[in-house]
């Protein structure tokens, strides 16, 4: 279902690790899991939730990568799954529509799905996913509300619990340069953290799927509806939060600003812009900026940006630009231009290594889970005109209304 422009500078690809190799028991474990799979060369049986551009297009770095077979696919618009299954060669049989058409896919003989609806839904689809034995691929955000996240942080546990993989993909975080400067960050390269500034201004979300009216039209644009989406605040911008939250690695104490939406919207009530400070103990402040542009002015040198300073120095991370410490313990790092292609094609590799080594610890999902509530906790902010801490967010019950009246189940 997922359908969006992209996000990247103009040349940029859109949108090492966990090494295989378990022991002989975990293989055989595994193997139980897999036996489909091992009957067709080892290839994962992988079924597809969500057919829209970024879901095909997931799709197709999982059939390139060569372990996985698509197998079957599920959307709530038939013109979405009759692409997806022409593109992939997928049985008609096993094109599934309509709100339950997740259900109908996991009843399926499937080793595991990749989950690429709009947010609103990923929290049931995963859970019913993992009650249903299947390994999940998912993206971000795990969830638009605070019982959302929960969800899936559940259902991640259980999943380790029933011996399946849970992967979230997060592509900054499977990039070596990130992962050796914030290493080196979490070693004190920069010394004591003092405060840091993170960016993400974008050119437009995306354009209209359908002209605004009717149910099916909302589903279809759903990018631009806060319950749908989870707001631009949460959707977009669990990027940036996610890499924040990394470097720092633990939750913020509370957070501050203000935000709306200035700019003539075609359909929906997300918001366009936000100011937030987001306060951390040791009285350590991050100033965050958001803003969407029309025009494209914004995804250039704003865009994904976190940097940290320190006592010795100070950090740069860009995604899809370069990542480095400055200061006195100096790291060069690298480029990351294609890194929205090249850290989903690692997340698959990695997760095809999870299922193949019988690694089912899944630690992608609980600092996921923070991240999406850190950026949930701005929205609140922005929304509510005030000052919102860790403790209320964590605890919140308040769920979205997506609005899903009239359309077919």
């Amino acid at each position: 279902m997922k359908t969006k422009k992209s996000l990247m500078p103009a040349g940029f690809s859109r949108r090492a690790f966990m090494r295989g190799g378990a022991a002989m028991v975990s293989t055989m474990i595994v193997a139980q899991n897999l036996v489909r799979g091992s009957e067709a060369n080892s290839r994962i049986s992988l079924g597809l939730i969500g057919c829209g551009s970024r879901g095909s297009w997931i799709a197709g770095l999982f059939k390139t990568h060569g372990g996985y077979e698509i197998a079957a696919c599920a959307d709530y618009f038939q013109d979405k799954v009759d692409a997806c299954g022409q593109k992939f060669g997928i049985d008609p049989s096993k094109r599934y529509t309509g709100l339950n058409c997740y259900k109908r896919l996991l009843e399926g003989k499937l080793d595991a799905v990749a989950i690429e609806s709009p947010p609103y839904f990923h929290p049931e689809q995963a859970a019913a996913a993992v009650d249903a034995g299947k390994h999940v691929y998912l993206a971000k955000p795990l969830g638009v509300d605070v019982p959302g996240c929960r969800t899936v942080g559940e259902s991640g546990r259980k999943a380790t619990e029933k011996k399946l993989a849970f992967r979230v993909d997060f592509q900054h975080r499977a990039d070596c340069f990130y992962q050796e400067t914030i290493k080196r960050l979490h070693q004190g390269a920069i010394g004591t953290f003092t405060f840091g500034e993170a960016f993400n201004h974008t050119g437009p979300l995306g354009h209209l799927q359908a002209q605004p009216g009717t149910p099916e039209a909302r589903l279809r644009n759903w990018l631009f509806h806060n319950a749908l989406s989870g707001d631009y605040l949460v959707e977009i911008n669990i990027h940036t939060l996610d890499i924040m939250n990394w470097i720092f690695q633990k939750p913020p104490l509370h957070v501050v600003g203000s935000g709306g939406c200035k700019t003539k919207m075609e359909t929906g009530d997300c918001s366009d812009y936000c100011g937030l400070l987001y306060q951390y103990d040791d009285n350590v402040p991050v100033v965050f900026t958001s803003k969407r542009y029309k025009d494209g002015a914004g995804e250039h040198d704003k865009h994904l940006i976190v940097e940290v300073y320190g006592t010795q120095g100070r950090a740069e991370t860009k995604y899809g630009g370069k990542v480095m410490i400055l200061g006195k313990n100096f790291y060069a790092g690298g480029a990351t231009p294609s890194l929205y292609k090249d850290g989903a094609v690692n997340n698959i590799t990695a997760f095809h290594k999870q299922i193949t080594g019988g690694d089912f610890s899944n630690t992608t999902v609980e600092p996921s889970v923070q991240s999406n509530l850190i950026a949930i906790m701005g929205r609140m902010a922005v929304y509510q005109h005030r000052l919102i801490t860790w403790d209320e967010v964590r605890n919140s019950n308040e769920k979205m209304d997506p609005q899903l009246d009239g359309l077919k189940s």
